[in-house]
């Protein structure tokens, strides 16, 4: 059995106290670690570098989300929350996932076995997100969750890529386009040449271009994409070109 290392952040003591009693039923997982603040937690993680962190979201003066501000967490994530505002669909289409306090102990023992099918089988983690889902992704340095519905295409930048919405960058994500095209539903989004994926909802109107392609002009942006008559094929019924 492989153990993974993990650590609890939650200024609570007991709610730490009792969330480290609950892994215990969890012999796979061991608790390398507690931190009450965000400050403790960054300095936890460097020292102990586990494969996953329990965080609590809300802190007296902080919030659990500048702890990827203040240290690379290239752990596995599960949120904790006492908050309903959290508890979102966007955790677990992201193979995130967040337990509401009190923990409950087969909601935990979910989220656990959850865990640990991504570290054992990485093929597996990608899932298609709905039209309606956010997803967790730091933008820049800064974390934050992206209404899928509002972005107006992803554009390849290196290794990375860029977020596009209806007021302009939203900012560039370590994501590649691949993974792009295995989370987003394939229903609205498309990608029309090597370096663009569109929004197909924010499709205004397409035009005629050089050697058969097409000119495809979205709501919010201003320079249209070119994408060849291939590609168009997929649009002519949706949108008689």
């Amino acid at each position: 059995m492989t153990m993974r290392r993990a650590v609890i952040v939650d200024d609570e003591r007991l709610a730490r106290r009792e969330l480290s009693y609950l892994l215990q039923s969890h012999p796979e997982i061991e608790v390398a670690g507690e931190a009450g603040s965000v400050k403790e937690a960054a300095q936890l993680i460097e020292r102990t570098r586990p494969d996953l962190v329990f965080l609590d979201i809300q802190m007296p003066q902080e919030n659990g989300f500048e702890l990827f501000e203040r240290t690379s967490v290239t752990a596995e994530v599960i949120f904790v929350t006492a908050y309903d505002q959290f508890a979102v669909r966007a955790f677990e289409v992201n193979a995130l996932d967040y337990l509401m306090k009190p923990v409950n102990p087969q909601r935990l023992r979910q989220a656990v076995e959850r865990f640990l099918a991504r570290r054992g089988r990485p093929e597996d983690c990608p899932r298609t997100l709905a039209y309606e889902d956010a997803i967790f992704v730091a933008v820049g340095q800064a974390p934050r969750f992206i209404k899928i519905s509002s972005l107006e295409c992803i554009l390849a930048e290196g290794d990375y890529t860029r977020l596009v919405g209806a007021t302009g960058s939203i900012g560039l994500v370590l994501k590649s386009m691949k993974e792009w095209e295995a989370l987003l539903p394939s229903r609205q989004f498309c990608r029309i040449q090597r370096s663009v994926i569109i929004n197909c909802e924010r499709v205004v109107r397409f035009e005629p271009w050089f050697n058969s392609s097409y000119q495809v002009y979205l709501q919010h942006v201003v320079q249209p994409f070119t994408m060849s008559r291939r590609l168009a094929r997929r649009f002519r019924d949706r949108f008689g070109i």
